[in-house]
């Protein structure tokens, strides 16, 4: 459908029900928790759009997303009813599913057209076949890098470059007396921030986090490899206090043209060739990197998602959202008012399907990227879980943010990387056993 014609049948019906509430005297309000990344504040600038359609307040809760993650999780554990839709991830959601703390999406309307969501994102957002988040966007990791700076270093990016090539490019393009690093890569704690960039990087070297009898293995030498090559090619040609640096520090620094590359979230590409990059014509695309001999490459799979807290008193008018805010429609109105090289990328696949995506120059990248990774495989040797950046255990975020604690307190020179693995396996055994997985 049209995007003027699909707000007209919008409009019309539900003006009806907008009405009805206004003229009872009651004009719902629903409460969302965000992450502060720059795709959902542009969502939150179309906010008034949907009100006016609906008759639905909105109010926004938007959090850095670290914060966001323990605040959504202590409020569906204890039941605090403070959102009416929450932002997460493909690591909550099957959990949360399973345990009855969301409302299903197994009704969502006919247009809406759930089957046409990519099915990396509907599998991962499901449990036992029934949806449980919808994607406002998905995403794999990927190299973004400088062209003009490769190429006055006289070399050329590959498609499918390995770990070692990323070195030697961090190199050549390393300026420090233009305040030029080689490279920016998330050191930041939290197991969705450094922990998810080091958990892929251990994934292609070799490594892993359990065993098949779900034994730690930061004791093993691909951790090591893993942690000594990320250290050591930060140390030399990243920025200085990279060890608390996220997605939002490295996506300004990048902006800035402070970095020669940043391997991070493919979600990013809009805006490092958006209007707010200094650099945005020279910004070039490639798959996430692997060690020379390992199969696996450092890429993730993930979405942001909307989801809805069981037990909320406005879940009627939450689904009325979750269908406007992921549908094929807002693309369109994002497209419209913003360009299709900033709308949401990687959750449907008529997205990819459209002719003028199709020339937005990360598309097919992005998609690779996403097509690429495997959470059912997602090492080189056996493992007893799913997942590819996380664990899928109800355990991992606890685990995985003290372990990214301790990598980061090595990053920052504050104990040295044996110390760091030690702490790590330790941690990770002992909780694991708590457990009752060993």
């Amino acid at each position: 459908m049209h995007l003027k014609n699909a707000l007209r049948a919008a409009s019309a019906l539900t003006l009806v029900a907008a009405t009805g509430a206004i003229a009872a005297g009651h004009s719902p309000t629903i409460t969302i928790a965000t992450v502060n990344n720059g795709d959902m504040i542009r969502m939150q600038g179309y906010t008034d759009q949907f009100t006016a359609e609906t008759g639905i307040n909105v109010e926004w809760v938007t959090l850095e997303e670290n914060v966001l993650r323990q605040r959504v999780t202590t409020d569906i554990t204890t039941r605090g009813g403070q959102f009416d839709i929450m932002t997460i991830g493909m690591y909550e959601t099957p959990i949360w599913g399973s345990n009855g703390w969301l409302v299903p999406l197994d009704d969502l309307s006919a247009e809406y057209d759930v089957d046409d969501i990519l099915p990396a994102m509907r599998n991962g957002l499901s449990h036992d076949g029934t949806l449980y988040a919808a994607p406002f966007y998905g995403e794999s990791s990927m190299v973004m890098y400088r062209t003009d700076l490769m190429e006055k270093a006289g070399l050329e990016m590959p498609v499918a470059p390995t770990w070692q090539f990323i070195r030697e490019a961090a190199a050549a393009m390393d300026d420090p007396a233009n305040d030029i690093n080689g490279i920016c890569l998330r050191g930041k704690a939290g197991w969705g921030e450094g922990g998810a960039f080091i958990t892929v990087t251990g994934n292609s070297f070799g490594a892993r986090w359990f065993d098949e009898g779900w034994n730690a293995q930061f004791d093993q030498p691909e951790w090591a490899d893993a942690l000594n090559f990320y250290v050591n090619l930060m140390n030399d040609y990243g920025p200085e206090g990279y060890a608390t640096n996220g997605f939002n520090e490295n996506l300004s620094l990048f902006n800035q043209g402070k970095c020669g590359m940043w391997i991070d979230a493919t979600v990013a590409a809009s805006f490092v060739t958006g209007d707010d990059s200094t650099v945005a014509d020279h910004v070039g695309f490639a798959l996430a990197p692997n060690a020379e001999g390992i199969e696996k490459r450092a890429n993730w799979l993930w979405a942001w998602a909307l989801a809805i807290p069981a037990g909320t008193q406005q879940e009627a008018e939450a689904k009325q959202f979750i269908e406007w805010a992921t549908s094929k429609d807002y693309i369109e109105l994002v497209a419209a008012n913003e360009g299709w090289a900033n709308v949401p990328p990687g959750a449907r696949t008529s997205l990819y399907e459209t002719p003028e995506y199709q020339d937005v120059p990360f598309a097919q990248m992005t998609l690779d990227s996403i097509n690429a990774a495997d959470p059912t495989d997602p090492t080189v040797d056996p493992v007893p879980y799913v997942g590819i950046q996380f664990v899928a255990i109800p355990e991992f975020a606890g685990i995985a943010t003290e372990v990214s604690q301790e990598f980061s307190a090595a990053y920052a020179g504050q104990q040295s990387i044996e110390e760091a693995l030690e702490k790590a396996q330790a941690i990770t055994n002992e909780a694991m056993e708590a457990a009752g997985y060993r």
